[in-house]
């Protein structure tokens, strides 16, 4: 039965107002980062001043993209590889514990991480990775492996065993089959658990103020420290500058993997 046509554009006006709801504060944000603002570096006319002044801000913020990219990719790899693994593993074999292991992963996000900062400090400059970037990515996978594991599991258990079983009849084993068989088909998955990883590590603050110092801040950390001037005042212009610059990457990236992402999530609703 066909949509009445009136039905379609009130359910297309309700979209574009709900797409403008979302998308007016990082409009305004954007706006704001080249306006005159008293108080911040572009006080007369629109520019970029709010931009120079983030560009040359201590360490400078090529460092503090560099330390965020590198926090990044640690967490992406190693999100990918240990989520892909356990959900592989969680999914086709049935081993003792197995069922114990998996509630035991998921119980993770019953566990604030906040509470776990002190004992990471201690056990970090312990073992040599204090004010580490690749500490800091290490714990963010940790945190991630809940939800990724799930997501992995559920889109190993939408792949058919007789695809499986067919490419070990041809004489491939666990892994030949796993690498060449079925991460094709849960691509989407993964790049979900990837983009997941990224968003969190790129915009996490709180990890990198416990475990890494000041010269060693990803942005987020970065932008904490300039957005305090004279008397505490709060230069609003840099701070706009900022979330745009980490805004970036984010909106690129989802805006291009947007497809993977819808399809990673929906792995499993139907299965078979």
């Amino acid at each position: 039965m066909k949509t009445p046509m009136w039905k379609r554009v009130v359910g297309y006006i309700l979209q574009a107002l709900l797409a403008l709801l979302f998308v007016s504060p990082l409009l305004w944000v954007l706006i704001s980062s080249f306006s005159p603002q008293p108080g911040s570096s572009q006080i007369d006319g629109w520019g970029i001043n709010n931009y120079l002044t983030l560009f040359g801000f201590q360490e400078g913020l090529p460092r503090y993209l560099f330390n965020s990219i590198v926090v990044s990719l640690v967490a992406v790899v190693f999100s990918v590889l240990v989520c892909t693994l356990a959900g592989y593993s969680f999914s086709r074999f049935n081993y003792p514990g197995r069922n114990l292991g998996f509630m035991v992963t998921l119980s993770i996000l019953m566990v604030p991480y906040a509470s776990l900062l002190i004992p990471m400090m201690v056990w970090f400059k312990s073992i040599g990775l204090n004010n580490s970037l690749v500490g800091v990515g290490l714990v963010l996978t940790l945190f991630q492996l809940p939800m990724s594991v799930f997501i992995m599991r559920i889109a190993f258990d939408a792949i058919p065993k007789s695809l499986e079983e067919a490419a070990l009849c041809d004489g491939c084993n666990s892994l030949q089959a796993l690498v060449k068989v079925l991460m094709p088909s849960v691509k989407p998955s993964m790049v979900t658990v990837g983009l997941l990883a990224f968003l969190e590590a790129w915009n996490n603050f709180m990890m990198p103020l416990y475990l890494v110092s000041s010269e060693n801040a990803p942005l987020p950390l970065a932008l904490v420290n300039m957005r305090s001037q004279a008397m505490g005042a709060i230069d609003y212009g840099i701070t706009e500058a900022g979330v745009v610059v980490l805004m970036i990457p984010c909106a690129v990236l989802f805006l291009a993997l947007q497809k993977y992402y819808v399809r990673g999530f929906m792995a499993g609703a139907v299965k078979g």
